[in-house]
């Protein structure tokens, strides 16, 4: 019977260490999922869904009805002008009004991203946020200003 309570003292021992040694994990766990979740709320990144915010923008459908018509004239202007080019003519005149469309597009765009990104920083520097990146980007973490920012633009 000695040797029972012997072999029954170490099984209680060792499951005593298991216990202490689960519950010192256990709580440096959560102690650390708490710091995590602390450093997320109280970050200085914001993120925005930079696609999201170009699709809403005020002025987009203005842009893309100019674009569109654009194309229309171009197309109309490719047909009446190469009827009578060669193959390489009609080539490099293609060419050239794919460069005008592209040129036209970016012309179109470039001061929507410009008040976008004006946006972004107007919102970012309200909130106290140092860095902004394209929510597509992230994996975890930051502060979403998407709505804040598409708000900012349809004023």
């Amino acid at each position: 019977m000695v040797k029972l309570e012997k072999k029954s003292v170490k099984i209680i021992s060792v499951l005593i260490a298991v216990m202490f040694i689960g519950g010192v994990v256990a709580l440096a766990l959560t102690q650390s999922g708490a710091g995590i979740a602390s450093a997320a709320g109280s970050s200085n990144v914001g993120v925005v869904d930079f696609r999201q915010v170009m699709n809403q923008h005020p002025d987009l459908q203005t842009a893309n009805q100019q674009m569109n018509q654009a194309v229309t004239d171009a197309q109309k202007e490719f047909e009446e002008k190469s009827a009578n080019m060669n193959d390489q003519e009609k080539g490099e005149y293609y060419q050239q009004t794919q460069q005008r469309l592209q040129q036209k597009q970016q012309d179109l765009l470039e001061p929507i991203q410009k008040s976008v990104q004006d946006a972004v920083k107007n919102v970012a520097d309200a909130k106290g946020l140092s860095v902004v990146l394209d929510k597509n980007t992230v994996v975890y973490g930051g502060q979403d200003i998407t709505q804040d920012v598409v708000k900012k633009l349809s004023k």
